[in-house]
């Protein structure tokens, strides 16, 4: 460990070092912070804008830090300090996603997280492991869910919370004559994510098979993450017009009136595709000049063409008793098409909460590694 007055580098055991900044630190100085909620008690213009580390001592697992001009010291725990530090990957497991190109080369049997409803309910280790491969993954499955209409939301309840909308608490996809939703029609759908016109875009989707037929419907799947960082190295200035330009997505009901704007590929402020909002169906009218339009719809197009490439599509046909939950901010849906009037079929689905799965995730880790908030 080396401290200076305008930063501390210390080094770890597996011979990398890290450097944390002295106002970081100042920052971040555990006794600031409220023994019970762990919130801050001052604000950064409480703290000197120029703090000089007078100090730095290590003592067992903890670096106790003083700095000039204040008597009290600062204790670090050496953990905290490496699981915060620059570089070092910090992040849950949920959080670093493992994105999945070729669909068509995966079997969803195989390569993605299953369990029964009874096991997850019976074990927290298997709930913990299906939820960071669901968040990993934007996509895991459920099977032996009873085929009653309470059954999704009874299963739902440790995946995170759910979010009503004009369709209620779930929704019946199923075919009804002159349909308000082409989703409630026999017709096969290309991929596409729900409700870009909401605000929020709900964060995960479920859906249940209760009745599903043998003669088509098969869900589609495939990875807008992995599609959209695969348009960014073939073709760069459709990807950035694809993030740069607002697109409005309108759905109008007898009970509903809803619009939002947001780019059809949507990044992080480090730059990562962060979300993917693509949906043919509620697109509206684009306001842009006439050269402008003309350079969207090729850039466009370009992506519409890339989701419909066979190569991408994980294929599965649900059985009845299958529930399968996805990242409707990454992972693109879609079904082909059926009769319903030889044979029935009928999902039933809702919407989750984005941060309530990842936050179902963290109290699960938390209780298995026996730590407190």
């Amino acid at each position: 460990m080396r401290a200076e007055p305008g930063s501390l580098r210390v080094e770890w055991t597996d011979g990398t070092t890290s450097e944390f900044a002295s106002i970081w630190l100042r920052d971040n100085v555990p006794e600031d912070r409220d023994a019970h909620s762990g919130q801050r008690l001052v604000d950064v213009a409480d703290i000197p804008a120029d703090p000089r580390i007078r100090s730095a001592v290590i003592d067992g697992r903890s670096i106790r830090v003083q700095w000039d001009g204040e008597t009290r010291t600062a204790t670090f725990d050496t953990d905290w300090l490496a699981n915060n530090a620059f570089a070092r990957e910090s992040r849950a497991p949920e959080r670093i996603p493992r994105p999945w190109l070729e669909g068509a080369r995966l079997d969803p049997a195989r390569d993605f997280a299953w369990a029964t409803l009874d096991e997850a309910l019976d074990s927290a280790s298997i709930r913990l492991h299906w939820l960071t491969r669901l968040l990993q993954d934007g996509i895991a499955f459920l099977s032996a869910v009873p085929s009653t209409e309470s059954a999704i939301l009874e299963a739902m309840a440790w995946v995170g919370r759910v979010s009503e909308t004009n369709y209620g608490l779930v929704f019946d996809v199923r075919s009804v004559p002159q349909p308000e939703n082409l989703a409630y029609s026999d017709l096969g759908l290309g991929l596409h994510t729900d409700n870009p016109y909401r605000e929020p875009v709900p964060g995960f989707q479920a859906l249940h098979a209760l009745v599903t037929s043998d003669e088509g419907g098969d869900n589609l799947f495939a990875d807008g993450l992995a599609l959209a960082n695969d348009l960014r190295e073939s073709a760069p200035e459709a990807f950035a017009l694809l993030t740069q330009t607002p697109v409005p997505f309108r759905y109008r009901s007898k009970d509903a009136e809803l619009q939002a704007e947001r780019p059809l590929i949507q990044l992080s402020c480090t730059g990562e595709v962060a979300a993917v909002h693509y949906n043919n169906r509620s697109i509206a009218p684009l306001s842009l000049p006439a050269p402008e339009a003309k350079r969207f719809y090729e850039a466009y197009r370009h992506f519409a063409l890339l989701l419909r490439e066979p190569r991408f599509h994980l294929q599965y046909h649900l059985r009845n008793g299958d529930l399968v939950v996805f990242d409707n901010q990454r992972t693109l849906h879609g079904r082909t098409r059926f009769s319903s009037a030889r044979q029935p079929r009928h999902l039933r689905g809702c919407y989750l909460t984005r941060d309530s799965v990842f936050s179902q995730a963290g109290l699960l880790r938390r209780e298995l590694n026996g730590a407190t908030p």
